[in-house]
């Protein structure tokens, strides 16, 4: 076995110079930085690889490298993956051998011999694997705000980045894990992400559906600026609490956006399908008459018109029918899954002073990034008790819950997972 040392201003350009001379079947041996980076010199790391003492250098010389300066990751990427195809190839091959072994004791000798020798040749790859990821993993450090994160979290790490949560909490959140998640599980990528998940379903408050106590009256006014669905939203859970949940419950509706002729008009027709009873609203001093008429309802579910949260008038004018009812009204405020987060901690700010008890978001098939949501959640501690996942009524709205947020975040929205937890109500 010879030993060559090769070295560059990266890991990866180090890594390319080691494959031209030696080929790709050179093992890489040790990767090290061997001068930090200063004002007047580059940083120069050390990569040392070995090849077989009968391996024939490369038949043709191999043309000069173009510098990696720009495409360092790509190279990197390349290498990871003719490895990764290397042990899928090995892999494959150990099943098939697998299931063909003869029986006899004569050949099963030799068929566990060669199932050793597969073993250490996958094992190698895979060290190959993690020094290569390692490398690359490195030589980002400097986007990560100096987070130090082991190549094993790197995965993880870049699913929550592209979730778009907040950078703060993210590098709280992978404190938390590298600080408390046990040393055994930390080898693997996919305990990690298992560990990472959990800590993710802790941190997310949730308000639980349940069932009314007998006698009991639930009024729920929605607030929330233009467009993020509000009436439909209402629409939705006046068909889930009247005749899609096993116990049915008596459902009124009152509407304040008297100034949007299309939507009154829409939740009229909608409540004239469902056979509910509606009322509409121009004053606070007719608000209380409106409540009291629909007295024989178990839930009263109120709509609102939509504001910017910047409108001041209508906020207050909202805020002067909480202020004037008789019955305890819970406030809901209605998000898009799809805002960015700074709009969504604005909108959270301007319309807190009503008193805000639980958030609904709408339109997760319009986004494929929530880690604003949890970051949201996370920031000002409300429950979330709803997610809109569609443009169905009364199909597309599930009671939220953190696991189905986790997932995701992860992984991405997935409308079946929306499916399987509307079926279980």
């Amino acid at each position: 076995m010879k030993f060559h040392t090769f070295s560059g201003e990266t890991p990866a350009e180090a890594l390319k110079k080691a494959q031209v001379e030696c080929g790709e079947n050179a093992l890489v041996i040790n990767t090290k930085q061997i001068r930090k980076k200063t004002i007047s010199a580059s940083a120069l790391y050390e990569v040392v690889v070995a090849i077989e003492e009968n391996q024939a250098p490369p038949a043709k010389p191999t043309p000069a490298p173009i510098p990696l300066r720009h495409k360092s990751g790509e190279d990197v990427l390349f290498s990871l993956s003719e490895a990764a195809k290397q042990i899928s190839q090995i892999a494959q091959a150990t099943s098939d051998s697998g299931s063909s072994f003869p029986p006899k004791n004569t050949e099963k000798s030799h068929s566990n011999e060669g199932l050793g020798d597969i073993k250490n040749e996958i094992t190698k790859l895979a060290d190959k694997i993690k020094l290569i990821q390692e490398m690359f993993w490195d030589e980002k450090a400097h986007l990560r705000n100096n987070l130090a994160i082991p190549s094993e979290f790197s995965e993880i790490y870049k699913l929550a980045k592209i979730s778009g949560m907040g950078e703060d909490h993210l590098e709280n959140i992978m404190n938390l894990t590298l600080e408390h998640m046990p040393s055994r599980m930390k080898n693997s990528s996919e305990t990690i992400k298992r560990y990472f998940q959990v800590l993710l379903r802790k941190l997310i408050p949730v308000r639980v559906e349940e069932e009314m106590p007998k006698g009991s009256k639930k009024v729920m006014m929605f607030v929330g600026p233009t467009g993020v669905g509000k009436t439909t939203t209402i629409a939705k859970l006046a068909a889930r609490y009247s005749y899609i949940q096993e116990k049915r419950a008596k459902v009124g509706i009152i509407t304040l956006d008297t100034y949007r002729i299309g939507a009154v008009e829409q939740l009229f027709q909608y409540a004239k399908m469902m056979r509910l009873p509606i009322e509409d609203v121009v004053e606070p001093s007719d608000f209380n008459n409106a409540l009291s008429s629909l007295g024989h309802c178990d839930v009263i579910l109120i709509d609102t018109v939509g504001s910017s949260q910047y409108d001041k008038d209508k906020l207050l004018k909202l805020n002067k029918f909480i202020q004037s009812s008789n019955f305890q009204i819970d406030v809901n405020l209605v998000l898009s899954a799809g805002s960015k987060l700074e709009d969504l901690k604005e909108i959270y700010k301007n319309f807190s002073f009503l008193d805000i008890d639980t958030l609904i978001f709408t339109k997760f098939d319009e986004t494929k990034v929530f880690g604003t949501i949890f970051s949201l959640i996370y920031d000002i501690d409300k429950p979330v008790s709803y997610f809109s996942i569609g443009q169905e009524v009364p199909d597309d709205i599930v009671a939220a819950s953190s696991d189905f947020l986790v997932e995701c975040i992860l992984d991405g929205f997935e409308k079946k997972r929306g499916e399987h937890g509307k079926s279980s109500k």
